[in-house]
């Protein structure tokens, strides 16, 4: 999922002149907003006014009744399983011997102890940087027809390549005026900062001393508006840290028509039947997305670290198939069918993207996963896009334009803000394709080396859906999976006819049930009392 926070700081900062001399055009002041509680996804709404899922009120419900265990299989850039909040809570494949270099369960994939590495090689390395797939369309096309001449039986996909090249290049336009407006904010910043430190005498700023300077000293001034800036949007070293690698990242490899890494991998990419390709290192290195996710479904309730995730009778089955990029469809097609024949019951897919050209391998996966009783929980995305209308992929509608997986769940990402803040700003919508919302800004979960961080998405709204979702199997774990998908959409808590904040749009408002097909918010004690009430109708 793309870093959206930086995105639209960097387009604010391409209206404010943040000048690196003696002056600067003083910003539209944007009101501090109170900060989330860290637990807020958890808690009730009648309870604490936050539009958490309500799951310590569920479990209220659940008092004495036994459990089953219910694995879910997360599909992402890696988790760490030795954090100190997952201990227990990882998927062992007990069919498996640790280390001996042997397929022993005859399953294709040689000590998959805790799960599979899609994006890895037999030597050890693995893939961190990968392109974009409207890079590597354009690219392959490029090579295709850059410069030769088009036969008329090429005719249709020479204009594909013309769409596809025109699209590329304003994406690299626009990115490259992104960069170059952050920048800006990074060179005053790092210049205000350590000079406002020195005036001060301080070691620490804050927006009170900031605020406080009154001297009419043109470069003091100069300073303590682009501090003024900076605190008023969050900005601070850490994130320009975090957007100066965004940048590079996506220049230098998202969109860089002749970056290629799969060589790492050392599979046959064209072959999309090809499976046991890839290495068992299920970290990777760069784990802190997958963890967060990870943490979301199942960090440990019963201890007294960190954070509780949704479902207390959970096993994450570790997944890598997610790089710093967009994955590929092969990856995720074999990602899919290895979480099936591995008993996964759930599967979480906290990413996507724009383009799918081997789509028929992934919908032929997602049906296998159908066919076999899975629940699939996919994020919207974070384009602040109408997916009815605009691409989003995987989805649950397969290529032939009719036909809808019924064990897909689509989730945007709710806030924990009142009506002007209801909605993660960044979040996908659909009246028509998004199925229900969930927690998804500022939650507080597990990042690797046993350390925790709040962070923002549908990727988090996803997590919170499938932590539900497990928890209600395992202690109804008589339910289907169509079963479990109409009990989550049914029982969440609507807010129809409710005016809230629409995505990406300032300042405009929009009927909350006409970004999902619910018009709801997922909630755990709903879904437990109607999974009671099925139970006792059988």
């Amino acid at each position: 999922m793309k870093l959206n926070r930086i995105l639209v700081l960097s387009l604010l900062a391409a209206n404010v002149h943040l000048a690196t001399q003696a002056q600067m055009a003083t910003p539209e002041p944007i009101p501090a907003a109170a900060k989330a509680p860290e637990n807020w996804f958890n808690l009730d709404r009648s309870e604490s006014q936050i539009t958490g899922v309500s799951t310590e009120k569920a479990y209220e419900l659940l008092k004495n009744k036994p459990s089953k265990t219910v694995t879910v299989a997360v599909i992402d850039g890696g988790i760490d399983v030795k954090h100190e909040d997952l201990q227990g809570k990882i998927w062992v494949n007990e069919k498996e011997i640790p280390g001996n270099g042997v397929d022993d369960d005859k399953n294709g994939y040689v000590d998959d102890i805790n799960g599979w590495n899609f994006i890895g090689g037999k030597d050890g390395k693995n893939v961190n940087n990968d392109s974009y797939e409207l890079t590597r369309q354009y690219a392959a096309l490029r090579n295709r027809f850059e410069g030769k001449k088009v036969r008329r039986r090429d005719k249709a996909d020479y204009e594909k390549y013309l769409k596809v090249k025109e699209t590329f290049e304003e994406k690299i336009q626009e990115l490259k005026g992104q960069a170059a407006s952050y920048k800006n904010i990074t060179e005053a910043y790092r210049k205000a900062h350590p000079f406002l430190k020195t005036y001060l005498g301080k070691d620490t700023l804050t927006a009170e001393s900031v605020a406080a300077i009154t001297s009419t000293d043109e470069k003091v001034q100069w300073a303590k508006k682009v501090m003024e800036f900076a605190f008023e949007n969050k900005i601070d070293e850490k994130e320009l840290k975090e957007a100066e690698e965004y940048f590079d990242r996506s220049l230098n490899y998202g969109y860089n028509p002749d970056f290629d890494p799969r060589n790492i991998v050392g599979d046959n990419y064209s072959n999309l039947k090809e499976k046991g390709y890839g290495n068992n290192d299920v970290k990777g290195p760069d784990a802190k997305h997958g963890t967060h996710v990870a943490g979301i479904i199942a960090a440990n309730r019963a201890n007294s670290l960190g954070m509780k995730g949704v479902a207390d009778n959970v096993k994450i089955m570790a997944i890598r198939a997610v790089p710093n990029g967009d994955e590929r469809d092969k990856d995720i097609a074999n990602a899919i069918r290895y979480a099936v024949d591995n008993g996964a019951q759930i599967i979480n897919m906290s990413f996507g993207k724009d383009y799918s050209p081997q789509k028929q391998a992934v919908d032929e996966a997602v049906q296998y996963a159908a066919s076999k009783g899975v629940l699939l929980v996919h994020a919207a995305g974070n384009d602040s896009k109408d997916i009815d209308a605009e691409n989003n992929f995987p989805s649950k509608k397969l290529l032939n334009g009719k036909t809808e997986i019924t064990n897909w769940l689509e989730i945007g990402a709710s806030s924990w803000g009142a009506k002007d803040k209801f909605v993660g700003n960044f979040s996908n919508y659909g009246k028509k394709t998004v199925d229900v919302f969930a927690p998804g800004v500022d939650v507080y979960s597990t990042t690797p080396e046993s350390k925790y961080e709040s962070l923002s998405g549908t990727s988090m709204a996803a997590p919170v859906t499938s932590g539900v979702a497990a928890l209600v199997l395992s202690y109804y774990p008589q339910l289907t999976a169509a079963q479990l998908k109409d009990i989550l959409t049914k029982s969440s808590v609507k807010f129809n006819g409710v005016e809230v904040n629409k995505p990406g749009e300032k300042g405009e408002t929009v009927a909350f049930d006409n970004l999902s097909i619910t018009g709801g918010v997922v909630n755990a004690y709903e879904a437990v009392k109607a999974a009671e009430d099925i139970s006792k109708q059988n």
